[in-house]
């Protein structure tokens, strides 16, 4: 069986997505960049392993609003420890979405150290209450609005193809003026 393509389901997010903060790094976040020009973006300079960190911050700070995490299965094994305190706060604001191509596709393709690893099982033992893997943008589709609207934590090993291994230009995903626009869209409640 295939496995997904990461801009199918980041379509299908996008179309569920209105006031929730979208926190994305390095592909994911470069792909959702792409699709959809948001100011309820937010993007970390050098961030590859702090996703989570991220989104779990902000859903701290903010827990009136949905906080949608879109991490990489690389960066999230460079930090796995967040999701044991994810476990432990218990934001329930806060969903995390890691796509598992099994590489580490930011830096050229190379493969994670175990391609078996078992993201749900990990998110499960750190405490986080509801935990799935979706194989397939039907099941994606399905499952989606549950997902975005349960209260969390919540987290979904998205299982992907790997994706495009060209130079990405970073540059514009981390401008001063998408930060100025996020701080202006949280400020006037948007």
């Amino acid at each position: 069986m295939s496995r997904m393509d990461r801009m199918e389901a980041l379509q299908v997010l996008k179309r569920h997505i209105t006031n929730e903060i979208v926190v994305g790094t390095y592909s994911t976040g470069f792909d959702w960049a792409s699709i959809t020009e948001r100011p309820l973006n937010y993007f970390a300079v050098g961030a590859m392993g702090l996703g989570s960190s991220h989104g779990l911050g902000l859903a701290l700070a903010r827990p009136e609003r949905k906080i949608v995490v879109l991490d990489g299965d690389g960066g999230l094994l460079m930090n796995l420890g967040t999701l044991v305190t994810i476990g432990k706060v218990a934001p329930k604001n806060l969903v995390h979405f890691v796509f598992k191509n099994n590489t580490y596709e930011a830096n050229g393709g190379h493969p994670i150290p175990n391609t078996g690893v078992d993201f749900e099982t990990i998110a499960r033992g750190a405490g986080i209450p509801n935990v799935a893997t979706c194989k397939t943008v039907a099941d994606f589709e399905k499952n989606i609005a549950n997902w975005l609207t349960i209260d969390g934590p919540t987290f979904v090993c998205m299982e992907i193809e790997q994706g495009w291994l060209g130079r990405r230009d970073y540059s514009n995903m981390y401008s001063a003026s998408r930060r100025q626009a996020l701080k202006e869209a949280l400020a006037a409640g948007a």
